[in-house]
C-alpha cells in the first residue's frame, strides 16, 4: 500500500520567529505514524527547522535546488548545501518557479538528474494551465512535462520520486479541481508511468495533489483511489488547518 503524504509548502512566508511558533503548534499534534508529514520552509530557515525536527515525526524539504554542484549562481542553493543542512528532499518544478523564474522542462531535467545522483528525494510538480484544460489539451500537457523530465530517468530512480499534480489554474486562486477531475488526472498519470516503466512501479508511486486544498475539501479529494495526499500551500501556514488536512487522509486519527 502506498504511503499517504502531506507536505506543506510555506513559500516566501514567515520570519524565523513566526516559523518557530508555527512549528511549535504543529508539534503539539500527534500525527498518525502511517502519514508522512513534511514542511518546506524558506531557504534561510532550512537549518533552523531541520535541527528542531531532528529525530521527530515531521520532515523537511527545500522549495528548490540548483543543478550545479557549486559555482557562480548567485542566490541559488546546491544539493550539498541542502544535505549539510540536514535536508534530503526537494520540491522541483513548482508552477511558480516555472512562471516567475523561467524554469523549463530542459532545466528541470538537469535538476532532476542532479537530485537523483545526489540521492535527494524529489517532489516533482506538474500541471496544466486553464487554457489547456478548457481546450482539452490537459492530458498531453502533463504527459509532455513528464516525458521531458522524470521519464528520462532510469526505473531505479523512481524510489526517490513523488509526483505532485497541481493544476495551475487552482493554485492560490481559491479554485479547486473537483474530486473527479483530480482522480481522472491522477489515474492518467499512473497509467502513463505504467506505459513508460511497468505496472508495479505505477502502483507504488505516490501521486499527491496540490491546488487550494483546505480542511473543507481535503477529505473528498484524498478519498479518491489514486490520490496519495497533498502538497499544501496557504493552508500549511495555519497549524489547525494543516493538521485537519493531515487527518483528512483517512488514516488513523490523531489527538492534540
Amino acid at each position: 500500500m502506498r504511503q499517504k503524504i502531506v507536505a506543506g509548502n510555506w513559500k516566501m512566508n514567515n520570519t524565523n520567529s513566526e516559523s518557530k511558533l508555527l512549528l511549535k503548534k504543529l508539534l503539539s499534534y500527534k500525527f498518525p505514524p502511517d502519514v508522512r508529514v513534511i514542511v518546506s520552509p524558506p531557504y534561510t530557515q532550512l537549518s533552523l527547522i531541520s535541527n528542531k525536527l531532528k529525530n521527530l515525526k515531521i520532515e523537511v524539504a527545500s522549495q528548490n535546488m540548483h543543478y550545479a554542484s557549486n559555482g557562480a549562481f548567485t542566490g541559488e542553493i546546491s544539493a550539498s548545501m541542502l544535505k549539510s543542512s540536514g535536508v534530503f528532499t526537494t520540491i522541483l518544478g513548482h508552477s511558480e518557479r516555472r512562471l516567475y523564474f523561467n524554469e523549463t522542462n530542459k532545466s528541470l531535467n538537469e535538476k532532476v538528474k542532479k537530485a537523483v545522483n545526489e540521492n535527494i528525494e524529489i517532489i516533482f510538480c506538474i500541471g496544466e494551465e486553464l487554457d489547456d484544460r478548457k481546450s482539452g489539451n490537459h492530458f498531453e500537457y502533463v504527459k509532455l512535462q513528464l516525458e521531458k523530465t522524470v521519464f528520462l530517468q532510469p526505473i531505479e530512480s523512481w524510489k526517490k520520486i513523488i509526483i505532485a499534480y497541481e493544476p495551475i489554474w487552482a493554485i492560490g486562486t481559491g479554485e479547486t479541481a473537483s474530486p473527479d477531475q483530480v482522480q481522472e488526472m491522477h489515474s492518467y498519470i499512473r497509467n502513463i508511468i505504467s506505459e513508460n516503466y511497468n505496472e508495479s512501479l505505477a502502483e507504488s508511486t505516490c501521486i499527491i495533489y496540490g491546488g487550494s486544498v483546505k480542511p473543507s475539501n481535503a477529505k473528498n479529494i484524498f478519498s479518491q483511489p489514486d490520490v496519495d495526499g497533498g502538497l499544501i500551500g496557504g493552508a500549511s501556514l495555519k497549524s489547525e488547518d494543516f493538521a485537519a488536512i493531515v487527518k483528512a487522509t483517512k488514516c488513523q486519527s490523531y489527538t492534540a
